[in-house]
């Protein structure tokens, strides 16, 4: 038995940073896992920037709201669960997924928090646990799956590492270039053709 586990922001919707940065004019905002390795120190620098711009987590939600699924990723994702297992092991938050997580239908998501004060402000940031990601793979490997994950950025490597098969979705090409050994898909089809063909080794 296998379970899939895919990334979620660049994988199925996309980046929420991003499109705060687009929304709000604060170009600091636009920097990702694709381009700071260190999850912390791009977290830290995201929430003194919501500071300085007195951007409330009601702001963000608000954006949020009004985003939508990559094109083809909900039908991407009711064709894989119909077969497998999926779980989406993401970095985003419970606070900014829920819209995102309707538009989907619901699939098994595992994420962080975030830690607001009474005026709304985002005040800190609670990681499930350091490297959920890779932690979650060899959890499922110990249950007795066999594991294939999809991802795009830094913070998927890990992931792709620890899986019996890992999988490149759309990645920066300074990061496919880096780490050679997992395979690169550009679509919907082809991850799901790479999903197969990973399968049919076990």
């Amino acid at each position: 038995m296998h379970i899939v586990c895919l990334d979620l922001e660049g994988v199925l919707i996309p980046e929420i940073w991003i499109e705060v940065a687009k929304r709000t004019g604060i170009e600091a905002l636009k920097r990702t896992t694709r381009d700071e390795p260190d999850y912390d120190k791009l977290m830290r620098g995201r929430l003194e920037i919501l500071s300085q711009h007195k951007l409330r987590l009601a702001d963000i939600q608000k954006v949020i709201a009004s985003m939508a699924p990559m094109a083809g990723a909900r039908e991407f994702l009711d064709q894989l669960r119909a077969t497998r297992q999926v779980v989406i092991l993401s970095d985003t938050f419970y606070e900014f997924a829920a819209p995102m997580m309707a538009q989907l239908g619901w699939p098994t998501l595992f994420c962080h928090r975030l830690e607001t004060d009474k005026q709304g402000f985002v005040s800190a940031y609670h990681l499930r646990m350091p490297d959920q990601k890779r932690h979650a793979v060899e959890s499922f490997q110990k249950l007795n799956f066999k594991v294939i994950a999809a991802g795009d950025s830094f913070n998927d490597v890990s992931m792709l590492k620890a899986a019996q098969a890992g999988i490149f979705f759309r990645p920066p090409p300074e990061i496919a270039t880096k780490f050679p050994q997992f395979p690169v898909t550009q679509d919907y089809a082809a991850l799901a053709s790479a999903l197969d063909a990973a399968a049919s080794r076990f």
